[in-house]
């Protein structure tokens, strides 16, 4: 029998422009990751219906909100726009923030990177910044123009999942964001920051929701190779998390039939 889960990405998405046509794809790295950790991926595109969405999450054992190069509309935000900032397509952004909204009041199995993390935090009630370099008192450098391998180190919160996937010592994680989270949502507790203070990652406050949420790329060419074990872990925690549900659903059964 397989029980490898089954793990739905987002994909990204472009807009035709007058010499191309509009199109969905995924960097390699995202289900390359869960495939290297056990798990068996599918690309979820932008879909129009959220019944259509609604009933493949429920066939599925786990998600992973993928980052992008692009930035969340920060009119949205209700920021006026930095001019370093590039919205994304509003048909990714749109479709994002509704998988993440399902993600949540689904409990699926989640792990959140980059500006997936970000979305996933501003559904649940959080906020952001803009700009790091402006908005947050002595910032560390989060974003090269030029190095595209820029590292920073991070510190892990004693006890979370990142200190049981990383373990004690010195961590440097690659870095590509100039957003980043303000306020935390109050479903989740920060797992890791950087020297700045901005939060390089975030887990679930809820023991039955498995969901962790990383600022830098674990799928990157850039990650080092311990951060394969972020996925490793995820796969991990949706195997543990739908057993747990079928054990409920049987005990459910049970019940009723007595």
């Amino acid at each position: 029998m397989n029980d490898k889960p089954i793990i739905a990405i987002n994909a990204d998405f472009r807009a035709a422009k007058s010499e191309t046509f509009s199109f969905s794809w995924m960097h390699t790295g995202y289900y390359d990751s869960v495939s290297n950790s056990g798990g068996i991926p599918i690309m979820l595109p932008p879909m129009a219906e959220d019944d259509d969405l609604r009933r493949m999450l429920e066939q599925v054992d786990g998600l992973v909100l993928t980052g992008c190069k692009l930035d969340l509309d920060p009119i949205r935000l209700g920021f006026d726009p930095h001019p370093v900032t590039r919205a994304m397509p509003a048909r990714r952004e749109d479709f994002d923030r509704r998988l993440a909204k399902l993600a949540y009041e689904m409990k699926i199995p989640t792990l959140a990177i980059g500006s997936g993390m970000q979305v996933l935090n501003l559904i649940c009630g959080g906020t952001l910044f803009q700009h790091v370099a402006e908005d947050v008192y002595r910032s560390l450098c989060h974003r090269d123009a030029v190095e595209n391998c820029l590292r920073h180190v991070i510190e892990i919160v004693p006890g979370t999942k990142m200190d049981s996937i990383y373990g004690p010592g010195e961590i440097r994680v690659n870095s590509d964001h100039h957003m980043a989270i303000d306020q935390l949502a109050s479903v989740f507790r920060a797992s890791a920051t950087a020297m700045d203070g901005v939060v390089e990652a975030y887990e679930s406050t809820d023991d039955n929701w498995w969901c962790l949420g990383t600022q830098f790329h674990p799928e990157s060419e850039s990650a080092s190779a311990l951060d394969l074990q972020v996925f490793e872990a995820f796969i991990d925690g949706a195997k543990e998390q739908t057993a747990t549900g079928v054990d409920i659903l049987q005990f459910d059964q049970t019940r009723r039939v007595a």
